[in-house]
């Protein structure tokens, strides 16, 4: 069996507070796109190693035991009888980018083994599984645009459809370590309303309004990265941004726009749907 997990962007990121648990509280919008890593899974009957993993795609480094689809497996092995399996994941969506490739491929591999091997699970259950792995590892179960907040992991449904638009993602082949970005700000109550501004302004106006804490300290760090953004906005976009804690930055048009990028950079572009 083969799914395709999907990347998202984010809408507005604010950072709020620093929690008492180490974490900090955050308010965003999650926004799914098709830039799509392909994981596939079967049941071992050769070898019959327990959990057997292999990639191919872009380079994934560290042991198997952090990779977040392992952390999915334990978790599921606590709760259910799994046979040994073999799993493959190709890997497209850049990491260190804030696009949540890692996370997402987690939430598909939970979806996977449940209805590959009819566990039942109920949707309560995958969410609760996903949020012990990462704070938006949980969207991807649903998977539709939702407004987001405490550690990332408090959902509310919101409505939002951009598929008349094209949607440009692009990476600028720099790894952005969320830990860092993190410590490089100062959390602080947001001056206007997130969720309001989804609500009720016109994607045109977003740019003045539509903010993510994030950019002022990854754009010092990384001036290419600001570039990048303005490039967007030089060819048209209504509303750009950075993703998530970075790197990757994202741009909304109404037409296709004609990219021109340095080498090293890759991108995805989705086009509107019929």
């Amino acid at each position: 069996m083969i799914l395709f997990p999907n990347a998202k962007i984010n809408l507005g990121l604010h950072v709020v507070s620093k929690r008492p648990d180490g974490f900090h509280s955050i308010e965003t919008v999650f926004y799914p796109v098709n830039w799509c890593d392909a994981l596939e899974v079967i049941e071992n009957k050769q070898n019959k190693k327990e959990f057997e993993f292999t990639h191919s795609g872009l380079a994934i480094y560290g042991p198997v035991e952090q990779n977040l689809i392992f952390k999915a497996w334990e978790l599921i092995k606590q709760e259910k009888a799994l046979p040994p399996v073999q799993v493959h994941l190709h890997k497209n969506i850049p990491m260190g980018a804030g696009l949540g490739g890692g996370s997402s491929d987690a939430a598909f591999f939970i979806q996977l083994l449940d209805s590959k091997f009819n566990l039942s699970l109920s949707l309560e259950k995958k969410m609760s599984i996903a949020k012990q792995i990462g704070s938006d590892c949980a969207f991807f179960i649903n998977n539709h645009p939702t407004y987001a907040e405490g550690k990332g992991d408090e959902f509310s449904e919101i409505k939002l459809d951009l598929s008349v638009y094209y949607i440009v993602v692009v990476y600028p082949n720099i790894h952005s370590n969320t830990k860092d970005a993190y410590g490089a700000l100062v959390p602080k109550k947001p001056l206007n309303e997130l969720k309001e501004i989804i609500k009720t302004t016109a994607i045109e106006k977003w740019k003045d309004q539509l903010v993510n804490d994030f950019e002022m300290p990854i754009f010092i760090k990384y001036p290419a990265i600001e570039e990048l953004k303005n490039t967007l906005y030089a060819l048209g976009a209504l509303y750009a941004s950075m993703s998530g804690s970075g790197s990757a930055v994202f741009g909304i048009f109404k037409s296709e726009p004609k990219l021109k990028l340095p080498e090293g950079y890759s991108y995805y572009l989705q086009k509107p749907f019929k």
